[in-house]
């Protein structure tokens, strides 16, 4: 008999929301702007940055297991995990800054700072996001609701994106008036006070509900043997390695695609045409607009030295735009289809638009913001599902063994996620020195197809591997409500109000 839902309020959902906002300030400019963050102000090889990267990313993968362990034993009156969301707000927020600090100490130290910053900065990164995560497994067991809660969440998240992706280069130059260090430590700053505040609004908004049975005792050991004969942990754990190193790899290429391949002059002609140049006449010199506009830096200076960032920061923003109507609409699609098949269908199609890139000219300028934002509405779907999905997993775990363990289970998939963007973003260092990349200057023929590369074929390739995961995936939407009702008749054993 289908049991009565969970249902969570709007106040709770949003304030759910905040935090993986607050998340994405960090995760979506270190996707975007830390490998050129190190190569173009920190003065760091490319090779050695796309090391840099993978040492951090690893270290972070490495202790979200870690992390899960001991949030899975956390015992206090907030809950296991939604504690940890304030514990770690302000501390995040100070090594945002310092990640982003160059401390002018020459190569050698520049390097030893970069490594000692990044690897604080992903250790309170996991002590936060593995807890968070796994709250959607614990504040509802209503599939329905994980879903609009995911949703939520990433409305937040694709909000914080357009933030970050359209206003951080254009606020970097504004503060730093020449000086791109000053800049991006004033930015990060910035954001870095966002953050905490957000933080704290969703410790403030959020309950935990689902409790394991009292009776269970803790074992970490067989909870992680558990996962080597979980068939839906394996799919989303090879899905998720893979679908972040395309994130990292093809976030951290596309700034140098602006900069680097896509043809100036006529991308000064389009920004023109909207009126975000210094030189498009003085009657777009006036307006409320126009000054807003201009205050955060998304306007061409007179001698067009900020063409690519306005570029880009306009593709990021439109982007997000239709990110967000994607997410918006994945709720509905899920609730008729299933999560299984919206997640196949967007990331087939996806993949098809992201291998279209390699064949766009530098010139056509409407073809790369058409097809970008087609790659954008297809895949957006997909956002929130994943999430939703990983909750899946822990209940299909508990529905097979008894035992839950939400921390492990979100801990060890998260493991695959830091793991791919570790990958993902040294394969990007390293494929753009192997193509020949040097920084702040005229690129060859070469890397410049390296480039081009980097954003479309290879991305695609590991895209592919996403859709197989998929396919292999067993949890349907008939599995999945069953689970949903046989968990609920269960709990009500132990349940406590």
């Amino acid at each position: 008999m289908p049991t009565k839902p969970q249902k969570l309020s709007f106040a709770e959902k949003a304030g759910y929301s905040l935090g993986d906002g607050a998340a994405n300030f960090v995760f979506q400019t270190m996707i975007l702007f830390q490998l050129s963050f190190y190569t173009d102000t920190m003065g760091v090889a490319a090779a050695a940055a796309g090391t840099l990267l993978l040492a951090g990313r690893l270290w972070d993968a490495v202790f979200d297991p870690m992390m899960g362990v001991v949030a899975d034993r956390t015992k206090t009156r907030w809950g296991k995990f939604r504690p940890w969301v304030l514990w770690t707000a302000l501390p995040f927020g100070i090594a945002m800054v310092l990640a982003y600090t160059n401390p002018g100490l020459g190569v050698a130290g520049n390097l030893a700072w970069a490594c000692a910053t990044n690897i604080l900065l992903m250790t309170l990164y996991s002590a936060n996001n593995t807890p968070y995560s796994a709250m959607t497994g614990v504040m509802t067991g209503d599939i329905n609701e994980r879903t609009s809660l995911s949703s939520y969440r990433f409305v937040s998240a694709m909000i914080a994106q357009l933030i970050v992706g359209g206003f951080t280069l254009p606020l970097v130059a504004k503060f730093g008036h020449g000086n791109n260090a000053k800049g991006w430590q004033m930015t990060m700053g910035l954001w870095a006070a966002v953050c905490v505040v957000m933080y704290c609004i969703t410790f403030l908004t959020t309950r935990e509900r689902i409790q394991p049975d009292p009776r269970q005792e803790f074992s970490a050991r067989q909870d992680f043997a558990a996962l080597l004969h979980n068939g839906p942990w394996k799919a989303m754990f090879i899905l998720t390695l893979a679908h972040f190193a395309v994130l990292a790899m093809r976030g951290g290429t596309l700034f140098y695609y602006f900069q680097y391949y896509v043809n100036p002059n006529q991308l000064f002609g389009v920004l023109q045409g909207l009126g975000l140049t210094a030189a498009a006449g003085s009657s777009t010199h006036s307006g409320v607009w126009y000054s807003l506009l201009n205050t955060f830096g998304l306007v061409v200076n007179a001698d067009r030295s900020n063409i690519a960032s306005v570029g880009f920061s306009l593709l990021n923003i439109s982007g997000q735009l239709v990110t967000v109507v994607g997410v918006v609409f994945s709720t509905t699609l899920c609730a008729r289809y299933g999560k299984k098949a919206v997640a196949l269908t967007g990331f087939a199609l996806t993949t098809v638009c992201m291998a279209l890139f390699v064949l766009v000219p530098a010139d056509s300028i409407g073809t790369i913001f058409l097809l970008d934002w087609m790659r954008t509405l297809t895949y957006a779907p997909t956002i929130p599902l994943l999430w939703a999905m990983f909750a899946d997993v822990a209940d299909f775990a508990e529905w097979k063994t008894g035992r839950r363990s939400t921390g492990i289970i979100y801990a060890t998939i998260l493991f695959g996620l830091k793991t791919g963007l570790s990958f993902g973003g040294a394969a990007a260092g390293w494929l753009l020195s192997a193509f020949g990349y040097r920084a702040n200057a005229v690129q060859t023929t070469g890397a410049l197809q390296g480039i081009r590369m980097t954003i479309s074929i290879f991305p695609a390739v590991l895209f592919l591997v996403v859709v197989a995961c998929l396919i292999a995936y067993p949890i349907g939407r008939k599995l999945n409500l069953q689970i949903q009702d046989e968990l609920a008749e269960r709990r009500k054993k132990f349940a406590t109000v």
